[in-house]
């Protein structure tokens, strides 16, 4: 399997995404954040990266009338 590279902030976005979901919470950007000890716009740039990567994905609210933003959700690594 071939390794992809990432940078710190991107490390910890991912790993904080992980967690949250390992937990059964919703990572939505600001508990990304909090998770990762980022403050909440220095996660947007990873989560875009992460996500041309392929590492993770946006799902927007599936409730409609409940949209607390986007979900990021980590794809699961081989």
């Amino acid at each position: 399997m071939q390794q992809v590279r990432l940078s710190e902030a991107e490390e910890r976005v991912y790993d904080a995404v992980a967690a949250l979901e390992s937990r059964g919470q919703v990572p939505y950007p600001d508990l990304i954040a909090q998770e990762a000890g980022m403050a909440v716009e220095d996660v947007h740039q990873p989560l875009h990266l992460l996500t041309e990567k392929d590492l993770l994905h946006r799902e927007d609210s599936p409730m409609a009338g409940l949209d607390f933003g986007p979900r990021w959700c980590a794809r699961q690594m081989a």
